[in-house]
């Protein structure tokens, strides 16, 4: 790091973000195998995703050794991509944005929030996968098409991959290094060992296939075989630094009494609830969070002595047998919310505090909190950003405030009753239904709307606050 200016930081990173035309050109496969190939030379490797995901992240973290952060445009705003690129990238040899979509895919014809508008944003060259299936000669225009369309870009270097065979390989080098100016940086072979399963919302988590492991195995010998790591470290090395300006507010804010006034917040995470920002545990943690694991297929009561619940979203319906089966729990985390523990709950979260979870032919009980079902369906019912209006009687935020996040989920909410309260107005999304999001039960939010720290100023230290009240109130009754 070098200072510049008295109120400036010039910050060297390393760095390269992985970007293709369009999805399903291998992006993921290949940025698996190069976080691998990297550690496996002995580098330290910060590895990001663009925009809101939890499950390539799992993959990323397994491959890197070091925990994924998110970079998102819409719900962080510039400033603070840059900062939390910056912070976390600190000690690190080399940092690693895989993109999302295709490189120029955004949320408007503008292509606002694209991998591209990323990669501006952080000054960032791009490593640019193709996915040579049927083409030869035409890779040429392709790689000229990306390199012309937006010149704030940097195309650092050109990964081929779905090679078929030699013939294949050399009519595609020969006619990038005649008529392109970006180097090929690597030659990925068809190989069929080296493919993911996908889930309805993506890749499987990490954590839930332990025999795929082996695959980044596989993948991190295929990059090491075929990519020239020494000529794609120089493009990384050869980024331009990144200036801050130094009195700006950093991202967490540290509560002034958060160490002497701790407080124990339960957290569900296991197998079925995953979904979790690291950003948005760190920020509960400085808030004076002391935070205790829940697993709600095995333990059969809450952790003594917290003062409130949160429960990120996941997968509750491939396990729902397992959780409905463990009883005990479900009645325990529902007299916790009977007697007003605050309880923050997404996605996965309201689909544990419903009535049911419906499968197909199957229904699983579940907490019944909130008097409605959940339906498992074929297709998505909601994928994209969020905006939410807070309504009044939302424990959480005040009431006006808006909060920036996303969704995703196969499901929708049915058999609703006539009393339910909603916490949020959706300007943006689907949300339970159409204008309304997140129930509200006393102290208890639940809705498909997951949120990032970072479009959400507040919540940390309105949930510490909120819980240590309730912990409080214990006490004097």
């Amino acid at each position: 790091m070098i200072i510049t200016m008295q109120n400036e930081i010039n910050d060297t990173i390393p760095r390269v973000l992985v970007g293709a035309i369009q999805g399903r050109s291998g992006k993921t496969t290949f940025t698996l195998g190069l976080l691998k190939a990297l550690t496996d030379r002995g580098l330290r490797v910060q590895p990001f995703k663009k925009g809101p995901d939890y499950i390539d992240p799992s993959w990323m973290t397994f491959a890197s050794g070091q925990q994924c952060r998110n970079l998102d445009l819409f719900m962080m705003g510039p400033d603070k991509v840059r900062r939390s690129f910056v912070h976390n990238s600190q000690g690190f040899d080399i940092s690693v944005v895989e993109g999302a979509m295709g490189l120029f895919d955004g949320l408007d014809v503008e292509g606002s929030n694209s991998s591209a508008e990323l990669a501006y944003t952080i000054d960032a060259p791009v490593l640019l996968v193709v996915n040579c299936t049927r083409i030869t000669r035409s890779v040429a225009a392709l790689v000229n098409g990306v390199t012309g369309f937006d010149k704030r870009i940097q195309i650092g270097g050109v990964i081929l991959n779905q090679v078929a065979r030699a013939r294949h390989e050399n009519i595609m080098i020969e006619s990038i290094k005649r008529y392109c100016d970006v180097p090929v940086l690597g030659v990925l072979p068809k190989n069929k060992a080296v493919e993911i399963p996908d889930r309805h919302l993506g890749l499987i988590p990490a954590g839930e296939q332990d025999m795929l492991h082996t695959r980044i195995e596989t993948l991190g010998n295929l990059v090491k075989e075929n990519v020239d790591l020494d000529a794609l470290l120089q493009v990384a090395h050869n980024a331009r630094p990144l200036v801050l300006d130094k009195n700006q507010m950093p991202l967490v804010i540290h509560a002034d009494d958060a160490k002497s006034n701790k407080i124990k917040i339960g957290i569900v995470r296991d197998k079925a609830f995953s979904f979790y920002y690291p950003e948005n545990i760190e920020a509960l943690e400085s808030a004076g969070a002391e935070l205790v694991t829940v697993d709600a297929l095995h333990d059969t009561k809450l952790p003594d002595g917290i003062g409130g619940l949160y429960i990120g979203g996941g997968f509750p319906e491939v396990m729902a047998e397992e959780i409905s089966a463990n009883r005990a729990l479900l009645d325990d985390i529902k007299c916790a919310v009977e007697a007003e523990m605050p309880v923050y709950a997404e996605c996965g979260g309201l689909m544990f505090l419903s009535r049911n979870i419906i499968d197909g032919e199957h229904t699983y009980p579940m907490t019944g909190v909130f008097d409605c079902d959940v339906e498992m369906t074929a297709k998505p019912q909601g994928i994209g950003y969020t905006i939410q209006k807070v309504l009044a009687g939302n424990p959480f935020y005040a009431e006006g405030d808006t909060v920036i996040g996303h969704e995703f989920h196969n499901s929708r909410v049915v058999n609703m009753g006539d009393d339910l309260r909603y916490g949020f107005a959706t300007e943006r999304g689907k949300g339970i239904k159409p204008g309304f999001d997140a129930f509200v039960y006393k102290n208890t939010l639940a809705g498909y709307h997951h949120l990032h720290v970072y479009g959400a100023p507040g919540w940390p230290e309105s949930f510490c606050t909120l819980a240590r009240n309730w912990k409080d109130n214990q006490k004097d009754i």
